[in-house]
């Protein structure tokens, strides 16, 4: 039987708007793209909770889905209103249905405060481009969502909130020097969430176009001595992507096989499919 995933979009219509002119995709549209490729026999719906007067299913109608996925956002937990209330909620009708759960980056937040976790805007600064040097804790090691992983990894990323603290029902799976939480389980009322606050579904393409709408920002931030560096990172990642066999750049931006190789870059949700999804339909009887 044809597998049912939902993705559900972190970020409000603007901002959807703004992601496709850069890249062609919305950030939904993209992931939808990516598990496809992981999972060809599956169907997608998309929501968008941000929107006013949109239709979110409800627990019940959340258990004809057979995995749920939560993009990132560019919006902060911390801020409240209407749009991220839409999201808590809708997480929480996400746990006590059941269904397996996954999230990148906004995702793992709003599971996070869904469950009673805190969100805080990191003090070490933002992490944009790739978290460098991740490695598993102790629970880590030996959990389904990391099998497959080498003793550190780098992975894409682009955020400058993170976890403060996780929820009582919470096991922290990998860590790096910017945040103790970069991947981590979360159960409450009855439901399994496996996120990371990095984006496995991204691609080299993605990240720069990402860094190219704030190269700006990220100059005056400090991370580039100027704007028009950060265009040439920028365009040095828009070349790798193109060419992935350039070891040139490689080198000169230390991006690995970890990052290059869509295999291993997508290794969480390759066990999240195989691991969570695959079985609980089965258990439900829809195999």
């Amino acid at each position: 039987m044809t597998l049912r995933l939902l993705v559900i979009e972190g970020n409000e219509r603007a901002t959807r708007e703004a992601y496709r002119a850069a890249l062609g995709l919305t950030a939904s549209e993209s992931y939808r793209a990516t598990l496809q490729e992981l999972a060809p026999d599956a169907v997608f719906d998309i929501a968008f909770p941000t929107d006013a007067g949109a239709n979110l299913p409800d627990a019940g109608g959340l258990e004809g889905y057979d995995g749920v996925f939560v993009t990132g956002s560019a919006l902060n937990i911390y801020d409240g209103g209407p749009a991220i209330a839409a999201q808590i909620e809708l997480a929480r009708a996400v746990y006590r249905s059941g269904t397996p759960f996954f999230g990148s980056c906004w995702g793992l937040q709003v599971a996070t405060a869904a469950a009673g976790g805190e969100v805080v805007r990191n003090p070490r600064g933002r992490e944009i481009g790739f978290a460098r040097n991740l490695w598993p804790t102790e629970a880590g090691r030996g959990h389904p969502l990391l099998t497959g992983r080498a003793p550190a990894w780098d992975a894409p990323c682009s955020h400058i909130d993170h976890v403060g603290a996780l929820p009582g029902e919470a096991i922290v799976l990998a860590s790096n020097a910017v945040s103790q939480v970069q991947a981590a389980e979360i159960r409450w009322e009855g439901g399994v969430f496996w996120g990371v606050q990095y984006h496995p579904e991204y691609s080299l393409k993605e990240i720069a176009s990402l860094m190219s709408r704030r190269a700006a920002t990220l100059a005056a931030e400090g991370l580039f001595a100027d704007e028009a560096e950060a265009l040439g990172y920028v365009a040095d990642l828009r070349a790798l992507h193109g060419a992935p066999e350039r070891r040139d750049i490689a080198f000169r931006l230390n991006i690995g096989a970890d990052l290059l190789d869509p295999a291993l870059r997508r290794v969480e949700l390759v066990n999240f499919l195989a691991a969570r999804v695959r079985p609980t339909r089965s258990a439900r009887g829809r195999a």
